[in-house]
């Protein structure tokens, strides 16, 4: 019986759950935005919750118990520079999950989670990834054009070279 054990387990151990809601707070503190899994968005939400509440206090005390979490020293910099004074009056509710869809592989239910006032980064982001696949295509497009024309014309040379000569 699961009396008095809150949360959910998510398949995992303890210890990898631990290192697993540590990788998806410093993902979102890096990139104000990440998609992942419902379940996994609203777990990590309290992990992710908790430690800007410290990061509001600023103090050494504060610092050193975000770092247990979080091991890179950047991130941990710029939670307590950046994102913590915008939300210093705040009072909670820091993050956001928005609902997605299901994926198409295993049909998990996906969801994009978000710090609250850094909107639009994601949207941003994937928007940039659209205009370098566009790019990409393009780009492949004209050398496989030039490709063909190089063969075109080496196939008029060879059919040159090969068409006799007339005698005089």
């Amino acid at each position: 019986m699961r009396h008095q054990k809150s949360g959910r387990k998510l398949g995992r151990t303890h210890s990898h759950k631990k290192a697993m809601m540590a990788n998806l707070a410093t993902s979102l503190f890096e990139h104000k935005s990440i998609i992942t899994t419902t379940p996994k968005a609203k777990e990590a939400r309290s992990v992710v919750e908790r430690i800007i509440t410290f990061a509001k206090k600023g103090d050494l005390a504060a610092r050193r118990h975000v770092m247990r979490t979080i091991k890179d020293k950047t991130i941990v910099k710029e939670l307590f520079e950046e994102i913590a004074p915008k939300y210093a009056e705040r009072n909670g509710g820091y993050t956001r999950v928005i609902k997605l869809g299901h994926r198409l592989g295993d049909a998990a239910a996906m969801s994009i989670f978000e710090l609250v006032g850094f909107e639009g980064t994601k949207a941003a982001k994937i928007e940039k990834q659209r205009q370098k696949r566009q790019e990409k295509l393009a780009k492949e497009k004209k050398e496989m054009e030039e490709a063909a024309a190089r063969q075109a014309q080496e196939a008029a040379q060879a059919e040159e070279e090969e068409k006799p000569k007339p005698k005089k």
